[in-house]
């Protein structure tokens, strides 16, 4: 009974004052809550190593990489570095632990390091899927909506 009477009382000052009215304002709010923000986080890459790997040298630049490993193996700075599954991990020993860091922090030596030097390239992690990468993670969406990776 009560909303019924407040509906009318607004109705009311609505049609018997016009100038009255420019003043109510009916709204109605729902409380909902936004959704969490969602965290991909990346799997480390798979790094069995008893004793460090032999780096040899990228020719021209001051980063090495472990050509006997069967992942993206970079050491510069101190530092060792992996790309695996789209992502690139940082580690402060060769066996890790190994820890996800954002693009804009792999130092620029480390990103200019030349295809021919990863052993599973950017994009192609579907590809070579046999050799332990898992498949469908870092192809682009392209290329795996024609089935090409």
């Amino acid at each position: 009974m009560m909303p019924v009477l407040a509906l009318t009382a607004i109705l009311a000052l609505t049609v018997a004052s016009p100038v009255a009215a420019d003043n109510v304002s009916i709204g109605i709010n729902i409380g909902v809550p936004a959704p969490p923000h969602a965290v991909v986080m990346h799997p480390a890459p798979p790094v069995v190593l008893v004793a460090p790997p032999k780096l040899v040298v990228v020719p021209g630049s001051p980063v090495f990489y472990a050509p006997g490993t069967s992942i993206n193996f970079f050491a510069y700075g101190g530092r060792y570095y992996s790309f695996h599954e789209g992502a690139w991990f940082v580690a402060t020993t060769h066996n890790g632990p190994w820890v996800t860091i954002a693009l804009g922090r792999v130092p620029q030596p480390v990103r200019a390091v030349p295809v021919a030097y990863y052993k599973v390239p950017p994009g192609h992690a579907k590809k070579m899927g046999g050799r332990g990468e898992a498949s469908g993670h870092g192809c682009p969406p392209g290329l795996a909506k024609q089935g090409r990776c």
